[in-house]
């Protein structure tokens, strides 16, 4: 593919709601620009942006693809985004690199939660949005219902632009707006037609162009209120000011299986969607934590952003860059301002879904790809050492679902941590830890498909069988009344024996450990046992009495005791120590402490009472609402751990995907005595 430059460049992410035809539309964008000499299909796993082995078999994105095409002295960089929400942060990185969001729209279902996010997600970066209207030739599909849930739920930018019509239905029919003309598909190929009698409909969408028209300048507002027309080519250049100043939403419309409309889409994407020198140039960050406008120039210092990191264990690390400002080839010298590290690139690339292609350089306002930056990730800066800044890093959002993960085989633990290391080198919404209290390693994600997702890469990329099941809850002991022990050791064997004894008062505090204090009076116990008192009572409190649990909330008195001149030892005090502990605690009244967290849930109002009842249900107590954006109202509340582990599934069937919540400890508190009692009958097991 030729060099471009940033004026004949279009970066578009294609995103929506899943199922609405995303990929299908970029397969066909791709056949019609002469980039495939086949139409690739989903269904038959042949897709060039589904190219993923995961991908294939589940006939869904999981990840942003790179397709540029050509059409018309244009490059169109396509980024086909993941519509589902277990991969939603390949949206963000899709939206990230481009400059213009084509969103898809289903014409049976309409309006969906993906379409919204995609629209909050285009609106969040300040990028045009461009409506698709697809699978318009199923019988079952209705264009304009569609077209005016869009206009409701976006206002009135949303702006006809091809409009189908419908014989028999049969949608293989177009007509076009702007040109004013009609398009009839017929055998794969596309005719020009007299404009068809479609009423009054035809004039109201025609009309309802001609005032966005007018509304984009001082000129066009008195030439169309004066009552003149509008040439095709004031229209578009209208409609054009419009879509890059964001007040105008373009809809297109057709069957992107049939390639209906995709052609009209083209053009329409030429004339009116904004080119990568269109855009201002980017605010970034200088060393001393100024902004600096960034020019969209291939003469001046590069600076680029990583948005999208692939991790495989064979061909090494893959970096997707676009180039914000100057030019990244051969022998260039990049700093990454997260690390420090300067990075000399050995070679540049363009991608088109699997496919890489040497390229003399990426110039500004492009994208491409470089192999085997050992310090690059997801959200990184690389610029020129003559100019050092950092730009805006990808907004990922937080992983809501945990789990414990633990090889099939056993002694395959380090398998599994560095294969999932890995993995979130290419997927920042993956979290990992291993829990030293319950001994687990925890894997967190977006949802049930993404975590069964990272199981199926580990096993095909780093040949690791792993299971997940339910993460075990950190539970805690305590007191709650005083009591006083003894603890006497006293062992004889030949040559000298041991012994050691103390009295120790227990009782409650408020300590997240244990306090130790000794009153010992009159020498009963010498001062140099003490710390061996002290050291037998920290290794036991280790383990409660109720269910093996840590012991907090516990303050130890050393008040008296005895020793022996020879058989007494620093062993000898901690062991009785120990038995003071294991005879005391269970007289001490212990109870065991759940830990319990803050819950913040943002959800539609329309769910605020299905929430506050589930909430209540899983032992929560509602603090307070307050209103958030969207018309979404934010829940807090307290809620025990052990009930979270799936509010994530919940909340999101409940919501239909629009809400999420972020959960934070915050404290332990005596559990229920029913959950007390099925805990400890469980670490009985």
């Amino acid at each position: 593919m030729k060099q471009y430059s940033a004026k004949n460049i279009l970066n578009i992410a294609i995103a929506g709601h899943s199922g609405s035809g995303k990929t299908s539309l970029a397969e066909a964008m791709i056949y019609m620009c002469g980039g495939s000499d086949r139409l690739g299909k989903v269904s038959d796993g042949n897709t060039i942006c589904d190219f993923d082995a995961e991908e294939i078999k589940r006939k869904t994105s999981v990840q942003p693809c790179i397709a540029p095409i050509e059409w018309k002295g244009k490059k169109i960089n396509l980024i086909d985004a993941p519509g589902l929400f277990d991969f939603e942060g390949g949206l963000y990185e899709a939206v990230r690199a481009a400059d213009s969001v084509l969103i898809t729209v289903s014409g049976k279902s309409g309006v969906s939660v993906g379409t919204e996010k995609a629209v909050k997600a285009a609106e969040k970066r300040g990028l045009t949005k461009i409506f698709f209207v697809n699978g318009l030739c199923d019988e079952s599909a209705r264009f304009y219902r569609v077209f005016e849930s869009l206009k409701s739920s976006f206002g009135p930018s949303v702006c006809p632009v091809v409009v189908p019509y419908i014989v028999d239905g049969q949608a293989d029919c177009y007509v076009n707006l702007l040109e004013y003309k009609a398009y009839k598909y017929v055998d794969g190929k596309v005719t020009a037609v007299p404009i068809p009698d479609m009423g009054d409909r035809l004039e109201g969408l025609r009309t309802a162009i001609c005032e966005a028209v007018a509304e984009t300048s001082d000129e066009m507002f008195e030439k169309y209120f004066s009552g003149e027309e509008f040439t095709p080519e004031e229209i578009i250049v209208g409609v054009s000011q419009g879509v890059k100043n964001g007040s105008i939403s373009p809809v297109f419309c057709g069957d992107a299986l049939l390639t209906y409309g995709v052609e009209q889409l083209l053009n329409g994407l030429n004339w009116l969607a904004p080119a990568a020198a269109d855009k201002a140039g980017e605010i970034a960050v200088d060393t001393d934590g100024e902004p600096v406008e960034l020019s969209v120039n291939d003469d001046a210092a590069a600076a680029a952003i990583v948005f999208k990191t692939i991790a495989d264990p064979f061909v090494g690390k893959l970096s997707y860059f676009k180039v914000v400002s100057g030019k990244i080839g051969p022998d260039t010298q990049l700093v990454n301002m997260r690390t420090g590290t300067v990075e000399k690139i050995s070679k540049v690339m363009t991608a088109k879904g699997k496919k890489l292609e040497d390229a003399p350089y990426i110039g500004a306002g492009d994208i491409g790809a470089v192999a085997k930056l050992s310090s690059a990730n997801s959200g990184d800066t690389l610029c020129s050492p003559v100019r050092k800044v950092t730009l805006e890093a990808t907004a990922y959002p937080q992983p809501s679902l945990s789990m414990a993960i633990a090889p099939k085989n056993k002694g395959e633990e380090d398998k599994v941590a560095q294969g999932i290391a890995r993995l979130a080198e290419e997927d920042p919404t993956i979290r990992f830890e291993t829990n030293n209290e319950t001994h687990q390693m925890v894997i967190s994600g977006l949802g049930e498909q993404h975590l069964d997702v990272i199981v199926s890469k580990l096993k095909a990329k780093y040949g690791v069988d792993v299971v997940l099941s339910k993460p075990k809850v950190a539970y805690r002991e305590t007191i709650r009344k005083s009591v006083k022990v003894q603890g006497r050791y006293k062992k004889q064997t030949g040559g000298h024996g041991q012994f050691g004894d103390v009295w120790i008062e227990f009782s409650p505090c408020e300590s997240e450990s244990m306090e130790f204090e000794e009153r010992v009076v009159g020498g009963a116990v010498p001062k140099g046992f003490f710390p061996a008192v002290e050291k037998g009572l920290r290794d036991s409190i280790v383990k409660g009495p109720l269910a093996g649990y840590p012991v907090v909330g516990l303050k130890a008195v050393l008040y008296d005791g005895s020793y022996h001149p020879v058989d007494s030892s620093e062993m000898s005090f901690k062991t009785a120590a120990s038995l003071a502990y294991k005879d005391g605690m269970p007289k001490a009244n212990p109870v065991l402490l759940e830990p319990v967290g803050t819950l913040k849930a943002v959800v539609p109002s329309d769910n605020m009472g299905d929430i506050m009842g589930e909430i209540t249900k899983r032992r929560g107590r509602v603090m307070g609402m307050n209103p958030a954006e969207d018309n979404m109202q934010e829940i807090e509340a307290e809620v025990p751990q052990a009930e979270m582990s799936d509010f994530s599934t919940f909340i999101r069937q409940a919501t239909q995907g629009r809400g999420y919540f972020t959960f934070k400890f915050e404290r332990y508190e005596e559990a229920p005595q029913m959950i007390a009692q099925k805990v400890i009958a469980d670490a009985a097991e």
